[in-house]
């Protein structure tokens, strides 16, 4: 699959693959005899992955030991287990602060006309 295809395919554009690839996080995609990326469905699937990984908040600094531990084999399954359950917990923690936010917004919004004039009441 060529690279245009897998940025439509992923919503990724083509740039961020290549530099991707470029850090290490993407690696051995195969070229044809023209020199132009032709992933195979083993890079698609480390593509999809990246992208889950990205959308769930993980920076690249934290996506790249785990990628590179990937690659290694599967000796370093515990490693990767560990950087996955840090990434889980890191959500965890932000879905608990955007619940709280969420709950604000709504008692806010459910009492804004009585908040919004005792607002009034203190600017004045």
């Amino acid at each position: 699959m060529k690279i245009a295809e897998v940025s439509k395919r992923y919503g990724i554009s083509a740039d961020t693959l290549r530099y991707y690839e470029r850090i290490g996080i993407l690696r051995d995609v195969p070229r044809n005899p023209s020199g132009l990326r032709d992933y195979s469905e083993k890079n698609c699937n480390a593509v999809e992955f990246v992208k889950c990984m990205r959308n769930a908040g993980m920076s690249i600094e934290s996506l790249k030991p785990y990628m590179d531990l990937f690659y290694e084999g599967d000796h370093t399954k515990g490693q990767r287990k560990s950087l996955l359950e840090a990434q889980r917990d890191a959500i965890r923690d932000r879905i608990a602060g955007l619940e709280e936010a969420f709950a604000r917004l709504n008692y806010k919004i459910e009492h804004y006309d009585e908040v919004a004039s005792r607002e009034r009441e203190l600017m004045a």
